[in-house]
């Protein structure tokens, strides 16, 4: 069942922060760099390393927001959408318009490989997108949210290009509660998934930088009380997979 939140900003975490990045520009700069690099393997080490439990999540976060894609002139917009899977999945589920943003290039390239031209991608950073206020019915992230260099200011530019009474989605890697299962995912996913990616890519540090960069991030209730304070209305979440992902949802109060 769906959580709700109401609580104030939590703590220090401001945003992704890779190895040698002192600011949110050098940040920004650099997770550019390695998505522009595992481009060319991201779908195959995405689909390897989860199992294909990322396409099961996706196609679950398509479905539960089937409501907001059955109008035929909804607007959407799929944010760090990489290589299109996520955009994909929700032009499955309804008739909406609906536009996938990315700042690595080469995934959208492999992004508009995939959707055969049907969908249109747009090469634009979260932190600034070149769309008017008020644009949009729904934005979805699917584990992109987590790579900005600034959480907030994601979420208020969310916030402007969102309708009154848009929805913002969020799907994310969380951090499982200790525990047997707990435990088994974190040797998995900090002992043999870099291994695995970094054998595949031939990038060790963008697998390093995937575990440490979810044990940075907000558990579940932070990031939903983050939501809540920035401003979204009806902020609720789920978990899924031992904990090991979290769908966020909230709208935008009607007054902004």
């Amino acid at each position: 069942m769906p959580e709700a939140a109401t609580a104030p900003v939590p703590g220090p975490v401001k945003g992704t922060r890779p190895e040698g990045a002192a600011t949110e520009a050098d940040a920004s700069r650099k997770v550019r760099e390695m998505f522009t690099e595992i481009a060319p393997r991201y779908d195959l080490l995405n689909h390897l390393l989860s199992l294909q439990l990322d396409r099961v999540w996706r196609a679950r976060t398509a479905r539960q927001l089937r409501p907001i894609l059955q109008p035929p002139d909804a607007m959407v917009l799929d944010l760090c959408c990489g290589t299109g899977d996520l955009a994909m999945a929700l032009s499955r589920e309804g008739p909406a318009r609906i536009i996938g943003a990315d700042f690595a290039h080469p995934m959208l390239v492999r992004a508009r490989e995939k959707a055969l031209t049907v969908l249109p991608f747009f090469e634009a950073d979260a932190l600034r997108l070149p769309f008017a206020d008020a644009s949009f019915d729904l934005v979805t992230t699917a584990f992109g949210f987590r790579n900005l260099a600034n959480y907030e200011a994601g979420l208020r530019e969310t916030q402007r290009v969102l309708k009154a009474n848009g929805t913002l989605a969020i799907l994310e890697f969380m951090e499982p509660p200790d525990g047997l299962l707990g435990n088994l995912y974190r040797w998995y996913f900090r002992g043999v998934l870099p291994k695995i990616g970094a054998l595949i890519s031939g990038n060790s540090a963008a697998y390093s930088y995937l575990p440490k960069s979810v044990s940075r991030f907000f558990q579940p209730k932070e990031l939903a009380e983050l939501m809540a304070a920035v401003g979204y209305d009806a902020v609720e979440f789920q978990t899924w997979t031992m904990g090991t992902v979290a769908l966020h949802t909230g709208t935008k109060e009607a007054k902004r």
